[in-house]
């Protein structure tokens, strides 16, 4: 990767500016801008999100503002409220409040007398939630957005549910946002008054997953901050940017189809990260991308970027699985118009162990799903770490019920989302169903194409739903993540299906046998022609970037990914262990800048019984250092979940240290109703 060190601008860089919000609380910002902004206002570009951007974001915020300041940009990294170092308490994800405070400070950018009076919105997950919800806002200065890994529906994608099912997600994920609510500001900005906002943020804070878990449908609470109520409330531009191996990329497709202001989308191959240095790649030059998104809409040149094809992707190839891939095969493709017209659904039948372009007779298959199937899937959205994607399928493949097609005569590409529809019954009034579509190679390596994931009470939507009639047979629609996917001459499409896909999702409170009718289900494949224009795009930029800030590793946590299986009484251990931060890889860091050493730890356990839903477990560890010679801090975070038939239990368990003294300890023990989870 290129790094860039001479700009058509120089820069200069605010360490700290305080923004205030119309209740008085402060907002604390890091800016960089041209020097001359003063005097030749320039557009600026908000970045909003709670990830601390004096320390935890820094490596990765310099490199990225530095190079919007440095070709005409205002760049504004904005501390969420009670975060960082910023005045106030954070209560919950994507409150109005956190809204209104984003039109505050859209209008106060405006006002500075180095603002043009043009914005943009950046962010990726978080950021990029908040992008679009302040977009539906409206504040006039917002011209356009980009919008990376984000949804715009909180309920059917984000890190809580999928298809209604629970997520383990929803405790990793709430379990570091408890973590991080529990962090201090830095009383380099702060000043004298920085422990008692520390101690007031630890006294307010909660585990964020039990929290959760309180809302298992999809109610008014998920459908706040859901954009996908009221498209038309987005005015502004939207480039909607992501990955197929994301688990928020199904938004990105939609808000092509549902928007009506000026949108354009780009999926690659990436994970949970930024184009630019995502693995697996290509990796592409995506701060060039953003700078031509930028100048269109917030400086008026007519550079081209609205006459190429809206919606760009990456079509994958097969790549034989393992724990790591650095590029993944494929092309780019492009559609210029979404949904395609272009795309044309192609129906499969499940018949009894095959895949067939006709039904056969209908039959009848039962299974029931050990409850580790799943161990092969990877994680919810990965990072591009080693072993965070899915490997081969095999093994899962063999618990659950396989249909095979025969070796296919030509090549056979996809776009969009397959839908498998399945004719079935269970035992159960609780029961999960999990359909994967794979890629199986001549030499039998299994690779998972795309999977999807269905609660069967929600069979009929995710407001209001119901408990199954044991023995009743149910048609349902199953569909599977969005994916553009090029099946090779020769390759056989599998598809899978199981009742349980642990440690990905909770497991239903008893075991279920799965009845699938062959001959009455089918899959339905969203099949794209070739398109001649594919050959003519133009190539992305090689990647770069601006500077970075400078760092020092001082330890490095060794990642480890381990399955374990006791053989005496059949429990399945899964454990990862990792620095879980944006140190430069490192588990403890200094940021020679600002002389702080900051690390982060985390250990995931996951252990259940081969054949018992209810041994199901999930345990997280976490370690936060902030150290410097007069300043000493150590915060750690416990928190774990098990259910019996009835109910949840959520335990945490918070502990604050200053100088190696703790100051705080707290214990939670909550019961959640799991109702039909």
């Amino acid at each position: 990767m290129k790094i860039v060190e001479e700009f058509p601008e120089s820069v200069r860089v605010f360490e700290n500016v305080w923004i205030p919000m119309r209740d008085g609380v402060r907002l604390a910002a890091r800016i960089w801008m041209p020097s001359d902004a003063g005097e030749a206002p320039v557009p600026a570009i908000l970045e909003y999100m709670p990830y601390r951007k004096r320390d935890f974001t820094r490596l990765r915020d310099e490199p990225l503002h530095h190079y919007f300041a440095g070709h005409g940009y205002a760049g504004i990294r904005l501390d969420v409220r009670g975060t960082g170092d910023s005045d106030g308490i954070l209560r919950d994800e994507y409150l109005e409040q956190e809204q209104d405070d984003a039109v505050d400070a859209i209008e106060w950018i405006t006002n500075q007398s180095w603002c043009s009076g043009n914005v943009g919105m950046i962010g990726l997950s978080w950021s990029g939630f908040n992008s679009l919800q302040v977009a539906a806002r409206r504040p006039p200065a917002l011209k356009a957005i980009i919008t990376m890994c984000s949804t715009d529906d909180r309920y059917a994608d984000d890190a809580h549910y999928k298809g209604g099912c629970l997520l383990n997600e929803n405790l990793t994920w709430g379990s570091a946002f408890f973590s991080l609510n529990a962090c201090p500001p830095d009383p380099e900005v702060s000043g004298e008054g920085w422990r008692d906002k520390w101690l007031q943020r630890l006294e307010k804070n909660r585990p964020f997953p039990a929290v959760w878990m309180q809302h298992p449908n999809r109610d008014d609470y998920w459908k706040h901050g859901s954009v996908c109520e009221d498209y038309d409330a987005i005015e502004c531009a939207v480039y909607a940017v992501g990955g197929w191996a994301d688990g928020y990329v199904n938004a990105i497709p939609r808000l092509m189809a549902g928007l009506n202001a000026p949108k354009k989308a780009l999926i690659g191959p990436w994970p949970h990260a930024f184009p630019h240095a995502a693995t697996p790649g290509p990796r592409i030059g995506f701060f060039q991308e953003a700078v031509r998104w930028w100048d269109y809409w917030l400086k008026d040149e007519d550079n081209g970027i609205m006459d190429e094809p809206p919606v760009r992707a990456w079509m994958e190839e097969w790549v034989p699985p393992a724990p790591f891939h650095d590029e993944r095969p494929g092309r780019w493709v492009a559609e210029d118009d979404w949904p395609s017209p272009r795309i044309e659904p192609r129906h499969w039948y499940l018949n009894v162990l095959s895949l067939g372009e006709h039904p056969d007779i209908e039959d009848r298959v039962r299974l029931i799903s050990p409850q580790t199937t799943g161990l092969r899937g990877g994680d919810f959205y990965g990072f591009g770490a080693d072993g965070d994607a899915p490997l081969d399928q095999r093994p899962d493949d063999g618990k659950s019920l396989v249909f095979d097609s025969d070796p296919l005569l030509e090549t056979l590409e996809i776009l969009g989302s397959p839908v498998v529809t399945l004719e079935l019954a269970v035992d159960r009034p609780v029961a999960n169903v999990i359909v994967r579509l794979n890629d199986v190679a001549p030499d039998g390596a299994s690779g998972r194409v795309s999977f999807g994931v269905l609660n069967l009470t929600h069979r009929n939507g995710h407001e209001h739903p119901e408990p199954l009639e044991p023995g009743r047979r149910y048609r349902v629609a199953i569909r599977l993540n969005d994916i553009a996917y090029s099946f090779a001459r020769g390759h056989t499409m599998r598809v899978a299906v199981s009742s349980t896909y642990w440690p990905m999702i909770w497991p239903a409170p008893e075991p279920v046998e799965l009845t699938v009718f062959t001959g009455a289900s089918q899959l339905e494949l969203p099949v794209r022609p070739p398109r001649p224009g594919d050959e003519d795009l133009p190539a992305f930029e090689p990647p770069e970037r601006g500077p970075r800030a400078d760092h020092t590793p001082l330890e490095w946590a060794e990642a480890q990914r381990m399955i374990e299986l006791d053989l005496t009484n059949e429990e399945t251990v899964y454990t990862t262990f990792g620095d879980g931060g944006d140190f430069g890889g490192a588990a403890l860091a200094r940021i020679e800048d600002i002389d702080l050493t900051v690390g982060y730890t985390v250990r995931k356990t996951f252990r259940i019984n081969e054949y018992e839903p209810l041994t199901a477990r999930a345990e997280l560890e976490q370690k936060t250092i902030f150290r410097r010679a007069d300043w000493r801090i150590r915060i750690e975070c416990r928190t774990a979940l098990s259910a019996d038939r009835e109910n949840f239990r959520m335990e945490a368990v918070l502990e604050a240290y200053e100088g190696g003294e703790i100051i705080f300890h707290r214990e939670w023990d909550e019961v959640i109703p799991r109702g039909l989870l």
